[in-house]
């Protein structure tokens, strides 16, 4: 027998997949963050082979039918195809080509992307890759682990955060962008990678299996009476079912705080996702427009899980995207209270279309509205109680957003 959590569960998944297929008829729109992912997942690698010139000429093509200004920021775009007629010969020259002539639309969130940059961002899409489990910054010239994830190769072989790392497999990473000392890392599952890292003055040799790594993007806890909800991204194919297990794990609070501080943003069905749950079924969750103005209204579909308790929105302003959505949703029904700072201001959509030659594009397709029909594309999303965080919180570690969502839910409660 199925108990009541799973009934939801399977409901919601349900639920999830009417939106998908949805979203899917419209022209596959999916959304994101800073840079593009407002997303639609085509085939996910596209291996046929092609000339570089037929892949800049594909490219071309490809933004002349589906790029959301049709008047292509003020330019006549047959312009690029015939300057670069006959003229790319190399993999590299279709890049500097494809690259000037996206850069031409003065969009930040466009982008061509080369088979190693696409098969990264279908990584963070799938939150799934085969490697030790840490993560790394690049701090004055050297490559710092910044955390190990739980239960990973890297926190079995005893790697510590704050460790130097000084080489993997025998090659020096000094001088190495981020991007190529975590490929040099990454690998095929079960296979070992040597590691040599540099902590307290002692250079430590390591070997490391690597393994599946898995990369959750929303935590859960509770305390007293309130439970906190973090979404750290809502890239994640896996980010809808990892929130219904945290509304499980604080289901028996009498409030929620939703974290959506840095979150910047994800795939689209991931955000009507999340704000169908809180939302009245036939309610307007938001508003795409493509095109030539063309319209689509999508609407909260009925679901079992409905959560009607106090709700608060931590937000500030590196959440977009897929993070306003929600906001934005749940400030115009009233449904929750936005403690924080105003959030970044992404209204658009982008679509990310699989190419030739493994490569791909994230090309912006679309705009949204927030159900009350507000563009926030530039402006953001004000919240309902401005709380800033000082450099002098930082330095000693204190949160006063947060403690200031503890005392507004509280008082929720206490009126509910």
């Amino acid at each position: 027998m199925l108990n009541n959590a799973m009934r939801r569960r399977i409901k919601a998944v349900i639920i999830l997949g009417f939106i998908i297929a949805t979203l899917f008829a419209v022209n596959s729109i999916y959304v994101s963050n800073h840079n593009p992912l407002l997303n639609v997942q085509q085939n996910q690698i596209n291996k046929t082979k092609t000339s570089p010139q037929k892949l800049f000429d594909y490219t071309w093509q490809l933004v002349r039918n589906e790029y959301y200004d049709p008047n292509f920021n003020d330019q006549y775009w047959l312009r690029w195809k015939k300057h670069y007629s006959g003229k790319i010969k190399t993999s590299d020259d279709a890049k500097v080509a494809i690259d000037s002539m996206i850069a031409s639309l003065n969009d930040p969130y466009s982008r061509f992307m080369t088979r190693d940059e696409f098969l990264k961002q279908n990584e963070t899409i799938t939150s799934k890759y085969s490697g030790i489990g840490v993560n790394i910054v690049n701090e004055s010239g050297k490559t710092k682990i910044i955390s190990v994830l739980e239960n990973t190769p890297a926190q079995f072989a005893d790697i510590k955060v704050g460790d130097i790392i000084v080489s993997i497999d025998d090659i020096k990473v000094s001088g190495l962008s981020l991007a190529e000392v975590s490929n040099l890392v990454k690998g095929p599952v079960n296979t070992f990678v040597d590691i040599d890292v540099l902590r307290d003055n002692e250079i430590i040799k390591k070997k490391i299996i690597r393994k599946e790594i898995t990369v959750k993007t929303v935590k859960s806890s509770i305390q007293n009476d309130i439970g906190y909800i973090q979404v750290s991204s809502f890239i994640s194919n896996s980010t809808p079912n990892e929130f219904l297990e945290a509304l499980e794990n604080t289901n028996e609070t009498k409030g929620l705080i939703i974290d959506l501080r840095g979150n910047t943003g994800g795939l689209l069905p991931n955000a009507v996702f999340i704000s169908n749950l809180f939302i009245e079924n036939g309610h307007k969750i938001v508003s795409i427009v493509g095109r030539n103005g063309y319209r689509y209204d999508v609407m909260a579909q009925e679901s079992d899980v409905d959560i009607k308790k106090p709700l608060v929105l931590l937000i500030d302003g590196s959440s977009a995207s897929a993070s306003e959505i929600l906001s934005g949703a749940l400030k115009d029904y009233k449904r929750a209270r936005l403690i924080g700072t105003k959030t970044y201001g992404k209204g658009m959509v982008q679509k990310i279309i699989s190419m030739p030659n493994e490569t791909g594009i994230n090309l912006t397709v679309a705009k949204y509205l927030t159900p009350a029909g507000n563009d926030i594309n530039k402006k953001g999303i004000d919240p309902d109680i401005i709380v800033p965080i000082t450099k002098e919180n930082i330095e000693e570690q204190q949160d006063p957003q947060l403690d200031m969502a503890k005392s507004v839910l509280e008082g929720l409660i206490s009126t509910k």
